[in-house]
């Protein structure tokens, strides 16, 4: 993974979805013809044509439910497809996708099980039968490019819209697991969960390989005047944007007190050198004050490549101020503290001092 050059100031895009997730009355089929369809279903049922009943629902509907998906702009795709695709092409279809799952779900699904209880009343075995049969494909076709998505090669570009996909299947899972409840249906919600574990593992995958780029990255050219490098700006807004997602990233990075053994060989056996209390931050903010140790690391390596001692003073110290105001000015100050910053301001103290 390479770090970009540099990174325009911004925020994710509105991740709020259309009115439709919410409205689960959904009419599917226009209400005054469910009645006739009801009685018709009743006497196939009566003259034991319940197969035949099953065969016909089953293919009008799903034909119906790939339509919905085409609608909304969801091909079917394979892994490989999926891979090959470039990458502002796959950023559209993943938006396409995160907007696909909350209306599929919250709507056309619950339309479709309200639909198989009124029609398909009379039996209760036909009528799990038909939704199941329905409906699986449809819901199959969304999770398989989930997965896709999950087993991609990781990119830093990529990370926030992988998010806004595990917040998506995460938010409709208990619909899921709700609609799909029971023996053998619930091996579609075990696909589900698994996706979700996979996205959230791709996640944490490319945060760290985001560590991992930023203690690599090799420019050693000088900036004029011992300007802000692009690399810090880049790595800044990235991290702002993180926030956004805190709740989620908190979640996904609690699982030990800095997260993986890389970082605890890496960044969590030196707590002591930066006088940081790890275990009352946040899992975000640990990785927050990670990713910005490395930074300031690289920084560091940088700073040699100036002649001039006190050039390289002044390229740390309008490096460091830059970083001190991105934490302080957003909710990363809340992430490392009051004194993560008087700590960053005395050590520019000192640089204007030594220079």
């Amino acid at each position: 993974m390479q770090l970009p050059p540099q990174q325009q100031e911004g925020s994710p895009e509105d991740r709020s979805g259309s009115s439709l997730i919410d409205d689960r009355s959904l009419d599917l089929i226009h209400p005054e013809v469910i009645a006739d369809l009801k009685a018709i279903a009743d006497k196939m049922i009566w003259a034991k044509y319940d197969r035949e009943l099953h065969h016909v629902y089953c293919t009008v509907r799903r034909d119906i439910l790939d339509e919905c998906l085409s609608i909304l702009g969801i091909d079917r795709m394979s892994i490989e497809e999926v891979q090959r695709t470039e990458w502002r092409m796959l950023d559209d279809k993943m938006k396409k996708w995160i907007q696909a799952m909350k209306i599929v779900v919250r709507a056309l699904l619950w339309g479709e099980r309200r639909l198989c209880d009124q029609i398909l009343a009379a039996s209760e075995e036909l009528r799990e039968e038909c939704f199941s049969e329905t409906t699986k494909g449809c819901v199959m076709q969304l999770l398989n490019f989930g997965d896709a998505i999950a087993i991609c090669q990781r990119s830093s570009e990529k990370l926030f819209r992988i998010l806004d996909m595990y917040e998506a299947l995460a938010d409709v899972l208990p619909d899921l697991q709700t609609l799909y409840a029971g023996d053998p249906k619930d091996l579609l919600c075990e696909e589900a969960e698994g996706i979700l574990t996979r996205l959230g593992d791709a996640v944490k995958g490319t945060l760290m390989e985001f560590g991992n780029a930023i203690q690599k990255e090799p420019s050693r050219k000088p900036t004029q005047g011992g300007e802000i490098h692009p690399m810090t700006r880049y790595v800044m807004n990235y991290v702002k944007l993180l926030v956004v997602y805190n709740d989620t990233l908190n979640l996904l990075l609690d699982d030990g007190v800095c997260g993986s053994d890389q970082d605890r060989s890496e960044g969590c056996e030196n707590r002591s050198t930066n006088g940081e209390n790890l275990e009352s931050m946040t899992p975000l903010g640990r990785r927050m004050l990670l990713i910005i140790s490395y930074l300031e690391t690289n920084l560091d390596e940088k700073s040699k490549v100036y002649e001039d001692g006190a050039m390289r003073y002044i390229f740390l110290m309008n490096n460091i101020l830059y970083i001190v105001n991105k934490v302080k000015d957003s909710e990363l100050g809340k992430l490392l503290g009051d004194d993560w910053i008087r700590k960053h301001r005395s050590q520019i103290r000192s640089m204007q001092q030594a220079t």
